[in-house]
């Protein structure tokens, strides 16, 4: 029986365990196609990465570890766009694998050997693999667009004060009297150092669990408009949020 390593890449950690591209549909497919087809698993490798990145950690373990690919036939995965989404990136690893004769078979692509148009057809899968990337990403950048023009969190670091439930914004109680302090205690003057002080012996502690340091300090007094209730996303200006302020701008 020719032995083969089976490779499986998942975007997030959340799609990990998930039921349509999950690692275990994929290694049960991969499993399957092996039995079929004449070829032990004797290996796996799993990449936890978007198939936009160029990084294959695992992958690469594969490609450069000389002690396992003269011993193994083929490599086998689910679909060819969990190599990558990149035709370039793709046909990369395909051709070195080739050169030290291990094939690069899918599970749901099937390409028949010496067929002098399979790899055109490859080329096609990728092209079509790699625009629905380009796709998803200008939905989702045109999304994100839309929604901050309104005025509604559109990702990125949450700001102190808020937490996230459902793509939107909402006051942390446990943190609001932290926003609140730096800006009673710098409208008195009072230095960023002596603030971080202050926010120590009343207990308050980073997200990190680490004291306040001045740094972080001045980066939430640099988004003042935001506690004020707007919001700016990218190189867009500022616009009404839909957050609830933690500072009036009542005089």
């Amino acid at each position: 029986m020719k032995k083969a390593i089976g490779y499986i890449r998942v975007s997030t950690e959340e799609q990990s365990a998930d039921d349509k591209y999950g690692v275990e549909v994929q290694r049960q497919a991969i499993l399957s196609y092996a039995g079929s087809n004449g070829y032990e698993i004797v290996e796996w490798f799993i990449d936890v990465m978007s198939g936009a990145k160029d990084n294959r950690p695992e992958l690469d373990k594969i490609l450069y570890q000389p002690e396992l690919l003269p011993t193994h036939d083929a490599v086998i995965i689910f679909k060819n766009d969990r190599i990558a989404r990149d035709t370039k990136l793709y046909f990369y690893y395909f051709y070195t694998l080739e050169k030290r004769n291990v094939a690069l078979l899918s599970t749901q692509e099937h390409f028949s050997e010496g067929d002098d148009f399979a790899n055109i057809y490859r080329s096609l899968l990728m092209f079509v693999a790699e625009q629905e990337r380009k796709n998803i990403a200008l939905r989702t950048g045109k999304g994100r667009s839309l929604k901050a023009k309104c005025g509604g969190y559109s990702g990125g670091n949450k700001p102190y004060g808020y937490y996230v439930v459902d793509g939107v914004l909402l006051l942390n109680p446990a943190e609001r009297p932290i926003v609140e302090i730096v800006f009673s205690e710098r409208d008195k003057g009072t230095p960023l150092a002596d603030i971080c002080e202050i926010l120590h012996n009343k207990g308050y502690r980073t997200r990190k669990d680490k004291r306040f340091q001045p740094s972080t300090v001045r980066s939430i007094l640099a988004n003042k408009k935001f506690y004020e209730g707007y919001y700016k996303y990218g190189d867009m200006g500022w616009v009404k949020g839909v957050h609830t302020p933690i500072l009036s701008t009542e005089v």
